[in-house]
This record gives C-alpha cells, sequence and structure tokens, in this order.
C-alpha cells in the first residue's frame, strides 16, 4: 500500500501574505492556528480537500526567498483535468495580478508556474492522455 499526501506545509516569510495569495487564488479555506516556542502556523483547507500549511519561524528573514536549487521542495504541482484547465488557472492568476511563467506544452503535458509571496513555485500541471 502506498498512502496518499495528506497535506503540503511551507515555510513562509510571512503567513498572512500567503494566506491573501493563496486565498485569491483558491477561494476562503477552513483556517487553525496552532503555535509553538519558535514558530506560527495556520493550517487552511480547501473545499476540494487541498490542505497548505503554512509556518513562520521567528528566525526566518524577512527578505529571504525560496530557492529550489537547494535541497528540500522543488515547486509545488497541482493537478489538472487537461489542458483548458490549466489555461483557465493561467487567466485566474492574470485576473488577479499575480506574475506567472509561460504557457508551456512539453510532450507529457500542459503546465504553468506562479510563484507565491515566499518564492515557492505553484505549476498547475495537466498530462496528456495517450
Amino acid at each position: 500500500m502506498v498512502p496518499r499526501v495528506h497535506h503540503l506545509t511551507l515555510t513562509v516569510v510571512s503567513i498572512e501574505e500567503s494566506l491573501k495569495w493563496y486565498q485569491g487564488l483558491f477561494g476562503e479555506a477552513i483556517l487553525l492556528n496552532r503555535d509553538g516556542a519558535t514558530w506560527k502556523r495556520m493550517r487552511a483547507q480547501w473545499p476540494s480537500g487541498l490542505i497548505l500549511g503554512f509556518t513562520e519561524h521567528n528566525n526566518t528573514a524577512r527578505g529571504e526567498k525560496f530557492n529550489h536549487e537547494r535541497v528540500g521542495l522543488d515547486h509545488i504541482g497541482l493537478g489538472c483535468a487537461d489542458k483548458e484547465e490549466v489555461l483557465a488557472w493561467k487567466s485566474k492568476l492574470e485576473e488577479l495580478g499575480y506574475v506567472h511563467g509561460p504557457f508551456e506544452e512539453p510532450a507529457y503535458g500542459w503546465a504553468v508556474t506562479a510563484r507565491d509571496p515566499s518564492g515557492i513555485a505553484v505549476e498547475f500541471f495537466a498530462v496528456k492522455s495517450a
């Protein structure tokens, strides 16, 4: 048996900025707060079942940005049904004024990628059927 991914928790510069960005994109989420001795976290769950946690550590530099070339997370890949759904997310990103990369069409699918306020890449991806 292989377990499914339940949630992703991201270290961010600002929980407030991250929540504004993600809720702007996906709509309102159910939010749950949790604090540790040197960090605070907000868990966001959307009706689709997507759960993202946003953790702000006391020692994270305010101007720091995510670097996909370092060990750890490269990007978040969100599944889309088809090319049209990827293009719809591209339009939504543009409508919100969120900077994004070009629409890509590799041999195996379609994609468009944006970066959240902490610089984490969020990719909307659909697999081409055989």
